[in-house]
């Protein structure tokens, strides 16, 4: 099943989506019960598939970009976050803010939470709290990372947290193509198989730190060939059975 947010004249919705027609549904966290027909996806505006309380990031998590970088594989994830107000959706504009000179893309795999979990004492509990995946594009202003040593500015501009188009609920996360296209060239191309922490490791290890609540979003991580954006630039971050988020580049 795909889940979206969608704006139908004035209201807001969750639908799923069948023959290119939405179906509205009650809620994607608790009762997914079809409670109605909304029109065509051509018809309707595509929102962000969740408005998440927090986007944890996961740093160097795949194989073949530790490589890349000549980097050690980490002993435990490492994190960080992004600000529930760098969240747009798919066909948005990224702004490319004044304050940096170095804006790059990141094309990665996240996990939208379905119900809360805080120190899970199974898979069964892990599995259980998962509503399915998306794609996302961890926009980092790179000079103003390296500058600070810490990272909260560089990722945080509102637009840098595109997400969607939809949560694919129905798929298996380990063993997926995920690309990323700037004006059509696939400029990173690597496999979920590549990760090093997988989607249940990261759930259990970031969910002992901190109480992981309905519509939360992990990402879980950027393969090799990250680069630069510039105005005019389209952005797209494709992942295998779950979707193509597109995005369009523009200075402040």
């Amino acid at each position: 099943m795909k889940i979206g947010r969608f704006k139908v004249g004035d209201k807001i919705i969750w639908g799923t989506i069948k023959d290119n027609k939405i179906l509205e549904i009650e809620s994607p966290f608790e009762n997914q019960e079809i409670i109605g027909e909304i029109g065509f996806l051509e018809e309707t505006k595509i929102l962000s598939p969740v408005l998440p309380s927090k986007i944890v990031a996961v740093g160097l998590n795949y194989r073949d970009h530790a490589e890349e970088l000549g980097m050690k594989i980490p002993e435990e994830p490492l994190l960080f976050l992004k600000p529930p107000s760098a969240v747009i959706g798919h066909n948005e504009f990224i702004i490319l803010p004044k304050e940096s000179k170095e804006i790059h893309y990141e094309g990665e795999m996240a996990v939208v939470i379905r119900k809360k979990i805080y120190r899970p004492k199974s898979f069964k509990e892990i599995k259980e709290a998962i509503l399915g995946y998306t794609c996302f594009n961890d926009v980092t202003a790179r000079d103003l990372q390296k500058k600070d040593g810490q990272w909260t500015r560089s990722k945080s501009f509102d637009t840098f947290a595109p997400i969607g188009p939809f949560i694919e609920t129905e798929v298996d996360p380990n063993n997926l193509i995920i690309e990323t296209r700037v004006n059509g060239k696939i400029v990173q191309k690597s496999n979920t198989n590549q990760l090093i922490f997988n989607v249940f490791e990261l759930i259990k290890f970031i969910s002992n730190i901190m109480t992981l609540l309905p519509g939360d979003v992990i990402a879980t991580g950027t393969p090799p060939g990250v680069g630069p954006l510039k105005e005019g630039d389209i952005v797209e971050v494709y992942i295998e059975k779950i979707g193509n988020l597109r995005n369009f580049c523009k200075t402040l």
